[in-house]
C-alpha cells in the first residue's frame, strides 16, 4: 500500500556523494524536527524528469524557503555517483537541492512507490510524487497519475497545496 498524507515515513538508508565518496544518509535523521520537501523521479536524466520535474523545483526554491521549508531532497532509484552528476547538470545542487540515490529502491519499496516498465528499461524504479514532510510524519502528498507527466507532483502544484 502507497504512502499517504498523516503516514510516518519509514527508516531509510539513502546514499548520496560526499567529498571522500559515497556516505550513507539516514533518512530519519534528515527529517527529524524538519519541514523537509522530498520529490522522486523515476530515473535521472529521463526527459519528464530532466526537463520538468527537478527544474520545477529549482524555480520555486526560494517560495519553499520563505514557507520555512528547511530542505529540499531528491530521490531516485540510481547510483549515487549519477545523482551527483545529475545535480551538477540541471543546477538542482548549486540550487541546494539535496540529490540521494535509494540504489536498491528499497525506500521506495517500503512507501509503496515502486513500480517496473520493461519496455523502457525501468526497473524497480520509483513513481514521481511530492510530499511535505514535517518531523518525519508527510502533511501533503502528491502523487503524479503517470509517469510521463509532471503536472500534480511540480514543485508549483505543491507549493499550491501547503
Amino acid at each position: 500500500m502507497a504512502i499517504s498524507t498523516g503516514d510516518t515515513l519509514p527508516e531509510a538508508n539513502l546514499v548520496r556523494m560526499g567529498d571522500d565518496g559515497p556516505e550513507t544518509v539516514a533518512l530519519a535523521d534528515r527529517l527529524k524536527g524538519r519541514k523537509v520537501v522530498v520529490f522522486a523521479v523515476p530515473g535521472a536524466y529521463t526527459p519528464t524528469c530532466h526537463s520538468a520535474h527537478v527544474p520545477s523545483f529549482i524555480r520555486t526554491k526560494g517560495d519553499f524557503d520563505a514557507k520555512g521549508v528547511d530542505e529540499i531532497i531528491c530521490i531516485s532509484v540510481n547510483d549515487p555517483f549519477v545523482m551527483k552528476a545529475w545535480g551538477e547538470d540541471t543546477g538542482a545542487s548549486v540550487a541546494g537541492i539535496t540529490m540521494l540515490a535509494d540504489a536498491d529502491s528499497a525506500f521506495t519499496k517500503a512507501i509503496g512507490m515502486d513500480f517496473t516498465a520493461p519496455p523502457v528499461g525501468l526497473m524497480n524504479r520509483s513513481k514521481r510524487y511530492a510530499m511535505l514532510v514535517e518531523d518525519g510524519k508527510v502533511t501533503a502528498f502528491l502523487p503524479e497519475e503517470s509517469p510521463g507527466t509532471c503536472e500534480i507532483s511540480a514543485g508549483e502544484s505543491l507549493l499550491a497545496a501547503i
